[in-house]
């Protein structure tokens, strides 16, 4: 689908390297409490150290707003990516700047530098193209293994190609990439679909797109309660807006045997209660999908070729309503199908439920991959795909 030249195709002996990575961790008491998406970057700087190029490090940090927040200074993830390089990460709190300018241009073979938190700058977010000018300005080509912030049209993986003629997606961007495209393009069939989660608003684009190409489409949460209401089946006029129940009975009416919905749901009566989809009472939550339920989907699960699943099935962190999404992680982790997860809750079930290992691919995106999912061009993606036609 993309032709993107990747880091391992670049020559970069000598050059400084702009590297745009999601270090985006949690930090307790001034250091880094989940250091997974350092390692997941590890392979692209190692790669470019090993073949002469020096990294200058950029990412994000949470939400400064553009104003310079110390709480959320990248220091720590410098010191933490010393730790497990064993090599010194000099690291400068400026983005841009003299002081960024004068480390930028006194790097050394072997060595790497990290740049302050990107946002700190308001220019970042709202894509400014003199900001993305004096980024560019500190290196010699450009790298982006930020997958996770694909979806965002920011002066650090967007405004930043315009002005750095050798650029390259980063080694996690390109399985990123290759994950999603296998699944999306040419999938082993049948292709079965998972999607929970509670934002129908979020994930609607998203069903739409996979409704036309999956085998199965399994809808949990309280993403199944327009197309429930669509079938004329009384769920609450607040579970499901009137603009989803519309769009639902189009996919309905268009691919009516593909869509897998619930039979049954837990309900919170002081406890875990199951029933009917014809019977929800109104006044009660709605945590996790029932047995049957349950069953169906693992039955679909089972005979799939491929599997995508994102999105937990329910309330799963509340005792007693984690039994649909950690059935539907067991019967993904036991299937011997192509499996690619991804999204936040999902991703932190599969640790709960310790099935991670036999997940074929994990997304270390959220936005981006549903993006993707969705069959939209993400902006940084595009980015890259016409630097690289132009070169």
């Amino acid at each position: 689908m993309n032709s993107i030249r990747y880091v391992d195709q670049m020559d970069l002996d000598g050059k400084r390297v702009l590297l745009r990575v999601d270090l985006n961790v949690p930090l307790r008491n001034g250091v880094v409490a989940d250091d997974s998406r350092i390692l997941a970057v590890l392979p692209t700087i190692e790669h470019i150290i090993g073949e002469g190029g020096m990294p200058i490090i950029t990412s994000h940090l949470d939400r400064p707003g553009g104003k310079r927040v110390p709480e959320l200074s990248l220091r720590p993830v410098s010191e933490r990516l010393s730790e497990l390089t064993g090599d010194k990460v000099a690291f400068v709190d400026e983005v841009t700047g003299p002081k960024a300018e004068a480390a930028a241009s006194s790097l050394k073979e072997g060595s790497m530098l990290m740049l302050e938190n990107l946002r700190f700058d308001p220019g970042e977010e709202v894509n400014d193209e003199s900001f993305a000018r004096s980024l560019a300005s500190l290196a010699d080509a450009y790298v982006d293994d930020a997958f996770a912030n694909a979806h965002r049209a920011h002066a650090s993986n967007v405004g930043v190609t315009r002005f750095i003629d050798d650029v390259a997606g980063g080694l996690l961007m390109k399985m990123e990439l290759q994950a999603l495209e296998g699944v999306l393009v040419a999938p082993e069939r049948p292709l079965v679909v998972a999607i929970g989660g509670a934002k129908v608003s979020s994930k609607i684009a998203t069903i739409e797109h996979l409704s036309k190409i999956a085998d199965r489409l399994l809808l949990g949460g309280a993403m199944a309660f327009p197309f429930l209401r669509a079938k004329g089946i009384d769920v609450g006029d607040h579970r499901a807006d009137g603009e989803a129940v519309e769009r639902a009975k189009r996919m309905l009416d268009e691919r009516p045997g593909s869509l897998v919905l619930p039979e049954d749901f837990a309900v919170d009566d002081g406890g875990r209660r199951e029933v009917d989809v014809t019977g929800l009472p109104e006044d009660m939550n709605v945590l996790d999908i029932g047995p049957r339920t349950i069953d169906k989907f693992a039955s679909e699960l089972k005979a799939a070729g491929t599997i995508v699943w994102n999105g937990p099935m329910g309330k799963f962190e509340e005792e007693g309503f984690d039994v649909g999404t950690r059935m539907v992680a067991k019967a993904i982790s036991a299937s011997p199908a192509y499996s690619l997860v991804g999204g936040g809750d999902t991703n932190a079930a599969l640790d709960r439920y310790e099935v991670r290992d036999r997940i074929s691919y994990v997304s270390t995106g959220g936005g981006a991959f549903l993006e993707m999912l969705s069959g939209r061009e993400l902006p940084a993606v595009k980015a890259l795909v016409r630097q690289t036609v132009n070169a």
